[in-house]
């Protein structure tokens, strides 16, 4: 099965299609209250304990679940109504976030409450993730796919441009606590949203859906189906690399870096470098989107990895505010390049029927596995620094793409 070119597709072409146009309005709200919630707590951590550690632990804790229950909850994506399954993540955030208000206002946050609510976080997060990516391309097919994945991660990265701004602009306003109780109201759009979409996320010319529970039989079977598309395996392993060593370990650290680089409280210049990433990859995703560069090809991807990792390597050792925030940017586009190129070629290579499990195979690397990034920059960084612990990390992302770019060649 070959991947579809984009070229001869319109441009935004998903846009075009009045439910997915809803859709990605309403979950970009949704994003933007994650956002919002992220940029909150991880100031306050960082105020209240003062620990690398901690913020690696934090890490952890928001992605053990996708390494644990990824390929899990792709079969659950597989055999139940995708909208329902958004709704219970849905309810999950909701509940994290109100927890999160309460202790704020009450003053008795503590490590294990920081721990526990960001693996409910984290938790909402792997139960949405497949049961996203089938319903977006149950409303769209292939065809309008890639195009689809692009816009998915210009929303996801708007919102955490935007969210940073709303997050420190709520909590200077009205306080870490009342703003993450006000931040509860966001989710309630698309959730309410998801009982009108007429899409379960398995379309009709995906072939029969497995009725079996997932079991230990099947992820050998499903190992095995995935074993055969060498493009399949090398992203995965793209993805998994990219996310173990360094992931987005570099956000919960990112007080550190606003300190290192005259920040004290929570203020523009914060919220300028929590952001600057997002900045980047949106537009990354729109110049792949308007000047169609994107070709579905897994070496484009590996290099594009190869470069995030070299910049994000030089990003915590620079000294200038205006060079890190510059890098910050480079990085998001590239970030976006491989990322999206990676999810498209193994969504539109998966079997349909298997879709939902290979879906969750890749998440598990792509974002389980971002669990590691806690300890390699988090805790590393505990005991040699947090700047040399990234730079450390962004150079075996780039030693694991230049392996892989060599086994491509061949």
């Amino acid at each position: 099965m070959s991947v579809p070119a984009t070229a001869a597709a319109t441009k935004f072409g998903a846009l075009y299609h009045r439910d997915y146009r809803h859709y990605f309005l309403l979950a970009l709200v949704g994003m933007t209250a994650e956002s919002i919630e992220h940029v909150a707590s991880y100031w306050v951590i960082y105020e209240s304990f003062h620990s690398p550690t901690l913020a690696g632990f934090a890490v952890i804790s928001h992605w053990v679940p996708y390494l644990i229950f990824s390929v899990y909850t792709g079969a659950l994506a597989d055999r139940f109504d995708c909208r329902r399954l958004i709704q219970v993540s849905q309810g999950l955030l909701m509940l994290a976030s109100l927890a999160w208000g309460v202790l704020f206002l009450t003053g008795t946050l503590r490590a294990w409450h920081a721990g526990a609510l960001l693996m409910v976080h984290g938790v909402a997060g792997a139960i949405a993730s497949p049961p996203i990516q089938l319903i977006v391309h149950d409303i769209l097919g292939a065809e309008h796919l890639p195009s689809a994945i692009r816009l998915n991660a210009i929303s996801r990265y708007f919102s955490m441009l935007v969210g940073p701004a709303l997050g420190v602009g709520l909590m200077r306003v009205l306080g870490p606590g009342v703003a993450l109780l006000v931040n509860v109201l966001l989710y309630l759009p698309l959730t309410l949203f998801l009982f009108r979409l007429p899409y379960t996320g398995h379309g009709a010319g995906d072939g029969a859906r497995r009725a079996s529970r997932f079991s230990f039989g099947e992820a050998r079977r499903l190992l095995s189906e995935v074993r055969s598309e060498p493009r399949i395996i090398r992203m995965i392993v793209l993805a998994g690399a990219t996310s173990l060593f360094v992931g987005t370990a570099f956000q919960a650290q990112m007080p550190e870096f606003a300190h290192h680089h005259g920040s004290e409280e929570a203020d523009v210049r914060y919220s300028v470098l929590f952001g600057a990433n997002a900045a980047g990859a949106v537009i990354g995703a729109v110049l792949l989107e308007s000047v169609r560069v994107f070709q579905g090809g897994a070496r484009t991807a590996i290099v594009c990895a190869a470069i995030w990792g070299i910049v994000m390597g030089i990003f915590p050792l620079v000294d200038s505010y205006a060079a890190a925030v510059t890098l910050l940017m480079l990085a998001g586009v590239f970030n976006i390049a491989f990322s999206s190129m990676a999810q498209a070629i193994v969504q539109i290579l998966a079997p349909p029927a298997l879709r939902g499990r290979v879906v969750g195979l890749f998440n598990t690397s792509m974002m389980g596995l971002r669990a590691g990034s806690g300890v390699t920059v988090g805790v590393l960084g505990a005991a040699i620094g947090v700047e040399l612990s990234l730079a450390l990390s962004a150079g075996a992302v780039v030693l694991v793409a230049l392996a892989l770019l060599m086994a491509d060649v061949r």
